[in-house]
C-alpha cells in the first residue's frame, strides 16, 4: 500500500507540471505589431477633439500564476493625430498640438476564458512627445516639441491565431490613456489631454 501510494506521489510530480504546460498557452515572451484608432481630446473645455491613426509595436512576458496569467509589456507607438485648443492661457489664444511617438511600460493580468481565448485589463505609465504651436493672438508665435508624463488603462481579448505558427495570436483592446502640464513654449500649461484608442494587434509568442 506504501508503495502505491509512494508510487503515486511521484506519478503526481511528474504529471502536473506537464498539465499547467499544456493548459498554459498564454505564457512566454512575445513581440506585435499594433494599429487603430487614435482620439486625443483637451478635456478642460476649451479645444474639441480630432481622430487618427496609431501604429507601432510591442513586446511583453507572461507568466501563469495559479489560474490567472500576469504580463509585463513594453509599446512605441506613432500616430497622425492632432487636436486644437482656444483660450489657453488669455482670451484669443490658440495652440496646436500633435501627437507624436508614445513610450509604454505597464503590467496586465488575464484569465484564460478558453483554451485559445484570454481576457485581461492593464495598466501603467505612458510618456508621449508632442508638437506644439501657441499663438497668443497677438502676434507672437513659439512652437517646438514636448513631452508629457501620463498613466494609460484598459482592457482586451486576446485569441491564439496560428498564422505564424502555434505562437500566433491576434488581440483587440481598448485603452485610455493622460497625460497632464504640458509645456507650450515658455508656459506650462496647467490642463489634461484625454486620449482614447481602439487598436488590434497581430503577434507571435515564442
Amino acid at each position: 500500500m506504501r508503495t502505491i501510494f509512494t508510487a503515486a506521489l511521484l506519478a503526481s510530480a511528474f504529471v502536473t507540471p506537464a498539465l499547467a504546460q499544456g493548459h498554459a498557452p498564454f505564457t512566454g515572451p512575445h513581440v506585435e505589431v499594433t494599429g487603430g484608432w487614435d482620439r486625443l481630446t483637451g478635456s478642460n473645455g476649451n479645444g474639441g477633439h480630432n481622430d487618427g491613426f496609431v501604429y507601432g509595436v510591442g513586446a511583453g512576458y507572461d507568466a501563469q500564476v495559479g489560474g490567472v496569467i500576469l504580463g509585463i509589456e513594453g509599446e512605441a507607438t506613432d500616430s497622425t493625430n492632432k487636436v486644437r485648443a482656444r483660450n489657453v492661457l488669455v482670451t484669443g489664444d490658440n495652440a496646436r498640438v500633435s501627437a507624436g511617438r508614445d513610450l509604454y511600460i505597464g503590467g496586465r493580468i488575464g484569465y484564460a476564458v478558453a483554451p485559445a481565448t484570454l481576457l485581461y485589463v492593464k495598466g501603467g505609465y505612458t510618456n508621449a512627445r508632442f508638437g506644439e504651436r501657441y499663438d497668443n493672438g497677438a502676434g507672437t508665435i513659439s512652437g517646438g516639441h514636448a513631452n508629457a508624463d501620463g498613466y494609460r488603462v484598459g482592457a482586451g481579448v486576446e485569441q491564439k491565431f496560428n498564422v505564424f505558427g502555434p505562437g500566433g495570436f491576434v488581440k483587440a483592446e481598448y485603452r485610455y490613456s493622460n497625460y497632464k502640464n504640458l509645456n507650450v513654449g515658455d508656459a506650462n500649461i496647467d490642463t489634461d489631454f484625454d486620449r482614447h484608442q481602439v487598436v488590434g494587434s497581430i503577434g507571435v509568442r515564442f
